[in-house]
């Protein structure tokens, strides 16, 4: 949600709605910033793949075939797809060509199409969760180093370059944090689970943080994109630090029921791969249509609610996306937890 309504109402480059600005002091401003979505994302699949395998023998050849089955299927597509297209703009089948021989580097450079980027990360994740898991049970400190050694190195990072938002955003070595942190989380959760207090202060200091950044800029103009603000330093362990805490707490406190809403949110979960990397094909231009044809959304009050309408209009697409693509292979997975 917070990603499409980001690229819903910003577009490509601010329009319809401005990147200057931005609500008022609310949780809307992380919809505003809905790139934190990705951040939310990673931490959540460090919580996840923590709570999944905790305590349990893994057989990791297993555990990466069920990885690459959920990913690359669809992924493999939207390529195909974009490939098909290149050549039909230029005319060339070369062009085709030329794209997709391009293609490999993605799983080292975050190079991939249609958000396809974060794919990377997540797989590098994946690499590194052996390890992450061997740290968690024979050594719990190394991960809090884990930590103190990514800063550093961003820190080094922007003293040599001047910059380090790319680093930190779109790479491992800016997302490590937000995984290492949704795994402690998980283990540390009593700490969280049933301490409301906690919860609100973590949730009010982030959107604060958040209110501020967006204020000052955002993610394209504090002052400049790439931005040479030393924010980016610590920026992926703040939003890691708060959306661990959100989740841990949120996951323990309350007993959550499957009603009309439950469901609703639980489909949106299911088809939200799937929107992910297919909203690139929509988004942009039926925001343009509707800001040009049908309603003025160049206020983010207005075009909040519509880019909402605009998701639910996805889930079709999403649906179908799980049916005849995803699903299929889906099947194929094999048990990777060892008995």
């Amino acid at each position: 949600m917070l990603v499409f309504v980001w690229h819903f109402t910003h577009g490509h480059q601010g329009s319809p709605v401005s990147f200057e600005g931005g609500p008022v002091w609310s949780p809307l401003v992380l919809f505003d910033e809905g790139h934190v979505g990705v951040a939310l994302f990673m931490t959540l699949s460090g919580y996840l793949f923590a709570k999944l395998l905790d305590g349990k023998r893994v057989s990791y050849p297993l555990f990466f075939w069920n990885r690459l089955l959920r990913l690359m299927p669809l992924l493999l597509l939207v390529m195909a797809i974009n490939a098909a297209r290149e050549a039909l703009v230029s005319h060339d089948i070369w062009a085709a060509y030329e794209y997709l021989r391009a293609l490999p580097g993605g799983f080292i450079w975050p190079t991939w199409p249609n958000g396809g980027w974060s794919i990377t990360i997540e797989l590098h994740f994946y690499l590194l969760l052996p390890l992450l898991l061997y740290c968690l049970r024979r050594w719990y400190q190394g991960l809090g180093l884990l930590l103190v050694l990514a800063i550093l190195f961003r820190a080094g990072i922007h003293y040599w370059t001047g910059e380090v938002q790319h680093l930190a955003y779109g790479t491992i070595f800016g997302r490590i944090d937000q995984f290492v942190l949704g795994i402690i989380a998980f283990h540390g959760r009593s700490h969280l689970i049933g301490y409301h207090g906690r919860a609100v202060a973590i949730a009010v200091a982030f959107v604060t943080l958040y209110w501020w950044f967006d204020h000052q800029g955002g993610f394209y103009l504090q002052p400049s994109y790439p931005s040479p603000s030393r924010l980016w330093i610590v920026l992926p362990t703040l939003e890691g630090a708060a959306f661990a805490g959100l989740i841990a707490w949120y996951d323990g406190s309350f007993s959550h029921g499957d009603g009309p809403l439950s469901k609703m949110f639980s489909l949106l979960g299911e088809y939200s791969y799937s929107i992910y990397l297919l909203h690139f094909y929509f988004v942009f231009t039926v925001a343009q249509w509707i800001h040009v044809n049908v309603l003025d959304i160049s206020n983010f009050y207005v075009a909040l609610p519509v880019s909402l309408l605009a998701l639910v209009a996805m889930m079709p697409i999403g649906y179908l996306s799980m049916r005849f693509v995803e699903g299929p292979f889906l099947r194929l997975r094999r048990r990777y937890i060892r008995v």
